[in-house]
């Protein structure tokens, strides 16, 4: 588990991720830069609070040089692994696990040994803030993966488990592309995955609770969509910076067309109350009427939309209440609809705005460092 920084929901979610039910060998390595970090006294504490019980340590991996200090931390995690290890799972410290996720995402590893990754979803639990809505909005299109049989292009870095022999080989470039320039792992991974024609996986019982932290400013979400699109600047093939270049437009075009009828509606609406106030004659109005119709069925796409979005909401909550039956209980009274649609219009307003100040800018403040391209 690579980590940077402590949060008010960083200790839940470790005790989640050391206390499985998983009956084989496992070790639980926490990688951060140093020991100034934060999270280092936090776990260190919560590893002597289960000495005896799980086989956890800390590695200091020092700081970056070449790649993200994610990657970094993952690469020297796994260097420092088990020499017996056959799998190896990452996970990011805002993950909530199940007591039997472990078990499972191992199982499906070993009935099929040509998966290359195996990934999961994020169930987030919005804190209240639009930021925090807005992160849920984004993440939503991952649960895409549950529609694929299993079989899916999305990989989530919050949760991915891999063959330790890959790593140890540096099969198929893995650990040179990840380590020699590396930003984002998941977006590295996935193109690997892809120019190789590797299998991608998810369980569909992956799907992890992700408390999203109370004090999220907006200027904290703007900062996390300047990170998912500064993604799309690095790549490490030609190939890769095709797909990459293709996301970029596809999403650029999507999120501004999601938007621009809703604008459209706002001059219609504002059109027909300005004729209904003046009184003008039907006849006068034919354009305008046309105009509502269209506001109509925006709004019953919009109805719609949200009711699937609820719709799947709520069997992930009861996915992951049956998953982890001694946990708090989750409730789909975290979501407030209002505000998801607002967060909609802002995420998909905003995202091509932070995709072109990433390309031009080419620089990221994350996490207190500073990556430039």
């Amino acid at each position: 588990m690579p980590l940077k920084g402590f949060g008010e929901h960083n200790l839940h979610n470790w005790k989640s991720q050391i206390t499985s039910l998983y009956g084989g060998p496992i070790e639980f390595l926490f990688v951060v830069e140093s020991t100034e970090d934060p999270a280092y006294h936090a776990v260190s504490q919560l590893i002597t609070e289960f000495k005896g019980d799980v086989d956890a340590r800390v590695i200091v991996a020092g700081l970056s040089t070449t790649c993200s200090q994610k990657i970094h931390n993952q690469l020297v995690g796994v260097e420092n692994m088990h020499k017996d290890s056959k799998y190896v799972l990452f996970l990011d410290d805002d993950v909530r696990f199940h007591p039997g996720s472990i078990g499972v995402l191992t199982t499906e590893m070993e009935k099929n040994p040509e998966i290359f990754i195996q990934t999961g979803y994020p169930l987030d639990l919005p804190s209240g803030t639009l930021g925090s809505y807005c992160i849920y909005e984004y993440h939503m299109p991952c649960s895409m993966g549950f529609a694929t049989g299993g079989k899916t292009f999305f990989l989530w870095g919050g949760c991915m488990m891999m063959h330790a022999d890959d790593f140890r080989h540096d099969n198929y470039g893995l650990v040179s592309g990840l380590r020699d320039g590396g930003y984002s792992d998941d977006m590295t991974l996935a193109a690997i995955a892809g120019a190789h024609k590797r299998l991608i996986t998810s369980p569909p019982v992956a799907v992890f609770p992700h408390p999203i932290a109370s004090d999220l400013t907006f200027s904290r979400y703007w900062n996390y969509l300047r990170k998912q699109t500064f993604v799309l600047e690095s790549y490490i093939s030609t190939v890769n910076w095709l797909m990459n270049r293709a996301l970029f437009l596809t999403h650029f075009y999507l999120s501004w067309g999601f938007v621009a009828p809703y604008f459209m509606a706002m001059v219609h609406v504002a059109a027909a109350l300005q004729i209904y106030i003046k009184g003008y004659s039907y006849g006068e109005t034919t354009c305008t009427s046309g105009g509502l119709l269209l506001a109509i069925w925006l709004a019953i796409c919009t109805f719609t939309e949200l009711l699937s979005m609820w719709n799947l909401t709520r069997i992930e909550v009861q996915l992951c209440n049956i998953l982890s039956p001694e946990a708090p209980k989750l409730s789909l009274d975290y979501y407030n609809w209002s505000m998801i649609f607002v967060a909609m219009l802002v995420d998909n307003f905003l995202y091509p705005i932070s995709a072109f100040w990433s390309h031009f800018s080419q620089t990221i403040n994350w996490s207190g460092i500073r990556y430039n391209l």
